[in-house]
């Protein structure tokens, strides 16, 4: 059973104009404030944290900052306007990004084009969150009126019920198995022992321990399930221009794009936005999948990982089990090293997909540390957001090169 690009099962066609490109924009000064799994602090306080970050590293004064654009699932009742009080900004131009997993691609594309059009010299974009004991479940219990009204009464509450089906139509089309889905898992706990900061990167994970998990729901285990928590990640928006005055290491962007609520006749999701537009990406990036270096996804769940390695053209529509059977994962394999800091799965949740974007930054600047990909050049990070009942609607990507001196 396949499923093809030209269905008219979707809402976007894949010969939408294409946008223009990102010349003369810059990433710089990427940081994370530590994530912990539970903390009594604000996820404002977390927000503010990263914002002291980025002004620590990139020596930008405060006052300069003029844009600011943030994600955050636990900042409510504040904003991203009430914001520029608690931090003493003053800016004109602001953004409030509220589409889960994709978000920090799509902050980066909209901060981009702010520097593009003149609406701001420097852009904070940060996403950010706070996990109190017990809050995951009044976040579940109100995510959106489809959850709390068709499917939390029910008692099918969470995001484990929507993956595990997705999880199992996989198995059930493509022939996966669960040792496939391990094998991502594993890798990125191996990334996660070499990076200092990730929640799990002090616990071993082996195929042994991951298959004999105990289960969630479905076919899903412990270690198929990202775990929320504290923390945030930040970046800057710039001019090519001021970073290289700056004599700060920077990162371009050759493509960016998104799609969203893609394939929404698909009775179970098994295929995303990214194939709407991955053609006109690399097109545009002057490049192919074989050029790219490291490759960061959103993996809130394994399934989505393959989801979007076959989206974004790594390998086949259903051929993703066998691609993670022949490839090697980690920063240090030889293969596509894949969400290099360990990513959710072992570094934690939160601040909606910022991290995969804050983790390529720091790869094509070469401050890895112990975890760094040698010689990168080029990185894709890949977005995937907002289960709003049955499927994720957000799905983006973006291919960044390091910059040149």
């Amino acid at each position: 059973m396949s499923q093809d690009n030209t269905s008219s099962s979707h809402h976007c066609a894949p010969c939408d104009p294409a946008p223009g490109s990102y010349d003369g924009v810059a990433l710089i000064a990427p940081v994370t404030v530590p994530y912990t799994r539970f903390s009594d602090q604000s996820a404002a306080w977390f927000i503010g944290r990263a914002l002291a970050g980025l002004v620590r590293q990139s020596g930008i004064q405060k006052q300069h900052i003029d844009g600011l654009c943030v994600s955050s699932f636990t900042l409510a009742p504040d904003s991203v306007v009430s914001l520029t009080e608690h931090f003493g900004l003053c800016t004109r131009w602001l953004e409030q990004i509220p589409l889960g997993g994709a978000s920090g691609v799509i902050g980066l594309r909209r901060a981009a084009r702010a520097i593009q059009c003149g609406d701001a010299d420097i852009v904070a974009c940060i996403g950010g969150d706070t996990c109190r004991a017990q809050s995951f479940k009044a976040t579940v219990a109100n995510f959106s009126t489809f959850s709390s009204d068709a499917v939390y009464p029910y008692g099918a509450a969470g995001p484990n019920g929507p993956f595990s089906l997705i999880t199992q139509k996989y198995m059930d089309t493509y022939g996966a198995e669960r040792r496939d889905f391990g094998r991502i898992c594993v890798a990125q706990r191996h990334n996660a022992n070499h990076t200092p900061g990730a929640l799990l990167g002090d616990k071993k994970l082996d195929m042994d321990d991951y298959l004999q998990a105990r289960p969630i729901a479905g076919p899903l285990h412990l270690y198929d399930c990202v775990m929320p928590c504290a923390g945030a990640d930040g970046f800057l928006v710039t001019s090519v221009e001021r970073a290289r005055a700056l004599q700060l290491p920077y990162a371009t962007v050759l493509a960016a794009d998104e799609r969203h609520n893609a394939f929404s006749a698909d009775p179970v999701q098994l295929r995303g936005g990214w194939q709407l537009f991955r053609d006109s990406l690399y097109q545009r990036a002057g490049i192919g999948p074989a050029d790219i270096d490291l490759l960061q996804t959103y993996d809130d769940y394994p399934v989505i990982c393959m989801l979007q390695l076959e989206g974004l053209g790594f390998c086949a529509q259903g051929a993703a089990a066998a691609f993670v059977r022949d490839t090697a994962l980690t920063f240090d394999g030889g293969g596509l090293p894949h969400n290099t800091n360990g990513g959710q799965l072992s570094g934690g949740q939160a601040g909606c997909g910022y991290l995969g974007v804050v983790e390529t930054l720091r790869q094509l600047n070469r401050s890895a540390g112990d975890h760094q990909v040698p010689q990168a050049a080029i990185g894709m990070v890949s977005g995937y957001g907002m289960v709003n009942y049955d499927r994720g609607l957000c799905a983006a990507a973006a291919i960044l090169a390091r910059g040149e001196r």
